[in-house]
């Protein structure tokens, strides 16, 4: 796994705890369950639901290392001693987009908590690398898999 920081905000942090500790106390149970319930069944070397439930553990295994690796790299954002200067991770930055009415609201997180539709860009997108280090009223041009856009930070926050 990487050795990056994982930039997550409080919020964020507190989802991945609760969500590791589901996986490891319920979910680890169920799959042992389902394990046992297909030995009972009889012979395991044909047995589609053993082969499914053996499965079923190695993603969950793999989702609580993934889990424990991020917590392990956490650096968390402080959103409240946000500075309105310049665009950081944590900031909830306003831009006007050249060519379209109204403007954009976006909160840049890392990745790990990035979610384009809910409004939360990553540190790592191509807008939201762009965004970085910038300050109300720039200009910005981003490169785009869609094409280049055209920028306008109305705001920071």
């Amino acid at each position: 796994m990487s050795d990056k920081p994982a930039y997550l905000t409080r919020d964020g942090r507190a989802k991945l705890e609760a969500e590791l500790e589901e996986l490891i106390t319920k979910g680890r149970k169920e799959i042992a369950e389902r394990i046992n319930a297909a030995k009972e069944l009889g012979d395991i070397s044909e047995s589609g639901e053993y082969e499914d439930a053996k499965n079923q553990q190695a993603h969950l295994e793999g989702r609580i290392r993934e889990i424990k690796s991020i917590l392990a790299r956490a650096q968390i954002i402080d959103e409240e001693n946000g500075d309105n200067h310049e665009v950081r991770i944590g900031s909830r930055v306003t831009v006007r987009i050249d060519g379209e009415d109204g403007e954009e609201t976006w909160t840049i997180v890392g990745s790990t908590e990035a979610k384009p539709s809910e409004g939360k860009i990553s540190n790592e997108s191509p807008i939201g690398s762009a965004l970085l280090g910038k300050r109300p009223r720039q200009k910005v041009t981003v490169e785009t898999p869609s094409g280049t856009m055209r920028l306008t930070i109305v705001d920071i926050k």
